[in-house]
Protein backbone atom coordinates (compact mmCIF):
# COMPACT_ATOMS: atom_id res chain seq x y z
CA UNK A 1 0.00 0.00 0.00
CA UNK A 2 1.00 3.77 -0.34
CA UNK A 3 -0.36 6.45 1.63
CA UNK A 4 0.23 9.64 2.50
CA UNK A 5 0.41 11.98 6.03
CA UNK A 6 -1.37 15.36 6.87
CA UNK A 7 -0.27 16.96 10.00
CA UNK A 8 1.26 20.18 11.05
CA UNK A 9 3.42 18.36 14.27
CA UNK A 10 6.58 18.20 12.90
CA UNK A 11 7.25 14.45 15.21
CA UNK A 12 3.93 13.12 13.19
CA UNK A 13 5.65 13.91 10.02
CA UNK A 14 9.23 12.28 10.90
CA UNK A 15 7.36 9.30 12.01
CA UNK A 16 4.93 9.51 8.62
CA UNK A 17 8.69 9.73 6.51
CA UNK A 18 10.17 6.92 8.23
CA UNK A 19 7.22 4.71 7.35
CA UNK A 20 7.71 5.93 3.93
CA UNK A 21 4.60 7.68 3.26
CA UNK A 22 4.27 11.25 1.60
CA UNK A 23 4.21 14.29 3.68
CA UNK A 24 1.66 17.21 2.34
CA UNK A 25 2.46 20.46 3.80
CA UNK A 26 -1.54 22.18 3.91
CA UNK A 27 -1.36 26.39 4.11
CA UNK A 28 -3.10 27.53 7.10
CA UNK A 29 -2.25 24.08 8.97
CA UNK A 30 -1.23 24.62 12.38
CA UNK A 31 -1.60 22.09 15.11
CA UNK A 32 -3.88 23.94 17.38
CA UNK A 33 -7.20 25.27 17.29
CA UNK A 34 -7.41 27.49 14.09
CA UNK A 35 -5.72 24.73 11.95
CA UNK A 36 -6.91 24.84 8.33
CA UNK A 37 -9.52 21.57 8.71
CA UNK A 38 -10.75 22.16 5.34
CA UNK A 39 -7.56 22.14 3.73
CA UNK A 40 -6.22 19.64 5.55
CA UNK A 41 -9.97 17.38 4.36
CA UNK A 42 -9.33 18.96 0.36
CA UNK A 43 -5.75 17.96 0.10
CA UNK A 44 -6.52 14.34 1.79
CA UNK A 45 -9.17 13.77 -0.75
CA UNK A 46 -7.04 15.25 -3.69
CA UNK A 47 -4.19 12.56 -2.80
CA UNK A 48 -6.52 9.81 -2.05
CA UNK A 49 -6.46 10.03 -6.19
CA UNK A 50 -3.67 7.89 -6.48
CA UNK A 51 -2.73 6.62 -2.77
CA UNK A 52 -4.17 3.79 -0.94
CA UNK A 53 -4.73 5.84 1.84
CA UNK A 54 -4.10 8.94 3.61
CA UNK A 55 -3.52 10.02 7.52
CA UNK A 56 -4.62 12.93 8.39
CA UNK A 57 -3.69 14.57 11.95
CA UNK A 58 -5.51 17.11 13.88
CA UNK A 59 -3.81 17.98 17.00
CA UNK A 60 -6.40 20.55 18.23
CA UNK A 61 -8.43 18.16 21.30
CA UNK A 62 -5.44 17.46 22.29
CA UNK A 63 -4.30 20.82 23.04
CA UNK A 64 -7.84 21.84 24.40
CA UNK A 65 -7.36 18.64 26.64
CA UNK A 66 -4.27 19.78 27.99
CA UNK A 67 -5.39 23.33 28.60
CA UNK A 68 -8.46 21.88 30.74
CA UNK A 69 -10.56 23.98 28.05
CA UNK A 70 -13.87 21.28 27.21
CA UNK A 71 -15.31 24.39 25.12
CA UNK A 72 -12.24 24.35 22.39
CA UNK A 73 -12.26 20.34 22.76
CA UNK A 74 -15.76 19.86 21.97
CA UNK A 75 -15.29 22.91 19.55
CA UNK A 76 -12.47 20.71 17.46
CA UNK A 77 -14.15 17.57 17.49
CA UNK A 78 -17.10 18.87 15.73
CA UNK A 79 -14.90 20.64 13.38
CA UNK A 80 -13.20 17.34 12.61
CA UNK A 81 -16.94 15.95 12.06
CA UNK A 82 -17.97 18.32 9.91
CA UNK A 83 -14.94 19.86 8.20
CA UNK A 84 -13.12 16.51 7.21
CA UNK A 85 -15.18 13.77 7.66
CA UNK A 86 -17.98 15.44 6.36
CA UNK A 87 -16.35 16.61 3.04
CA UNK A 88 -14.65 12.98 2.77
CA UNK A 89 -18.55 11.16 3.09
CA UNK A 90 -19.82 14.05 0.67
CA UNK A 91 -17.71 12.62 -1.86
CA UNK A 92 -17.40 8.71 -1.17
CA UNK A 93 -20.06 6.25 -0.30
CA UNK A 94 -19.97 4.05 2.79
CA UNK A 95 -18.71 1.24 0.57
CA UNK A 96 -15.98 3.25 -1.41
CA UNK A 97 -14.70 4.30 1.88
CA UNK A 98 -13.08 3.49 4.98
CA UNK A 99 -12.42 5.54 7.61
CA UNK A 100 -10.55 5.85 10.99
CA UNK A 101 -10.94 8.68 13.99
CA UNK A 102 -8.72 8.04 16.56
CA UNK A 103 -6.82 9.93 19.11
CA UNK A 104 -3.35 8.51 19.50
CA UNK A 105 -3.59 8.67 23.69
CA UNK A 106 -6.99 10.16 25.78
CA UNK A 107 -6.02 13.54 27.29
CA UNK A 108 -8.95 14.33 29.11
CA UNK A 109 -9.87 17.58 30.19
CA UNK A 110 -10.14 17.28 33.78
CA UNK A 111 -6.61 15.60 34.01
CA UNK A 112 -4.93 17.94 31.48
CA UNK A 113 -2.20 15.29 30.57
CA UNK A 114 -2.53 11.85 28.90
CA UNK A 115 -3.56 9.13 30.47
CA UNK A 116 -3.50 5.60 30.00
CA UNK A 117 -7.16 4.81 29.77
CA UNK A 118 -9.30 3.37 26.79
CA UNK A 119 -8.97 5.79 23.45
CA UNK A 120 -12.54 6.37 21.97
CA UNK A 121 -12.90 5.69 18.27
CA UNK A 122 -14.77 5.38 14.94
CA UNK A 123 -14.47 2.63 12.44
CA UNK A 124 -16.83 3.59 9.20
CA UNK A 125 -17.45 2.45 5.54
CA UNK A 126 -16.88 -0.91 3.70
CA UNK A 127 -17.36 -4.10 5.28
CA UNK A 128 -17.33 -2.63 9.02
CA UNK A 129 -20.36 -3.04 11.20
CA UNK A 130 -22.17 -0.67 13.26
CA UNK A 131 -22.00 -1.16 16.89
CA UNK A 132 -24.82 0.06 19.50
CA UNK A 133 -23.41 3.09 21.53
CA UNK A 134 -24.82 6.03 21.18
CA UNK A 135 -22.17 8.28 21.94
CA UNK A 136 -18.22 8.89 21.14
CA UNK A 137 -16.43 9.68 24.03
CA UNK A 138 -13.86 9.25 26.77
CA UNK A 139 -16.58 7.57 29.22
CA UNK A 140 -18.40 4.74 26.66
CA UNK A 141 -14.79 3.88 24.94
CA UNK A 142 -14.50 1.51 27.80
CA UNK A 143 -17.60 -0.23 27.34
CA UNK A 144 -17.48 -0.25 23.65
CA UNK A 145 -17.23 -4.33 22.25
CA UNK A 146 -14.63 -3.88 20.07
CA UNK A 147 -11.09 -3.58 21.36
CA UNK A 148 -7.87 -2.94 20.38
CA UNK A 149 -4.43 -4.14 22.23
CA UNK A 150 -2.60 -2.21 19.71
CA UNK A 151 -2.72 0.37 17.14
CA UNK A 152 -1.15 -2.53 14.89
CA UNK A 153 -3.99 -4.44 15.51
CA UNK A 154 -6.58 -1.37 14.71
CA UNK A 155 -5.26 -0.63 11.54
CA UNK A 156 -5.13 -4.43 10.54
CA UNK A 157 -8.65 -4.30 11.47
CA UNK A 158 -9.19 -1.70 9.37
CA UNK A 159 -7.61 -2.65 5.87
CA UNK A 160 -8.45 -6.27 5.67
CA UNK A 161 -10.15 -6.91 2.87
Amino acid sequence: MNGAIISAVDLVNGIGRLAGLEIINVPGATGYYDTNYAGKAEHGLEALKTKDFVYIHVEAPDEAGHNGDHKEKVRAIENIDREIVGRILKRYSKDEVRILISPDHPTPVGKRTHTRNPVCFVMYGQGIAANKLSDYSEKTAGTAGLKFHSGAAMVAALLKQ
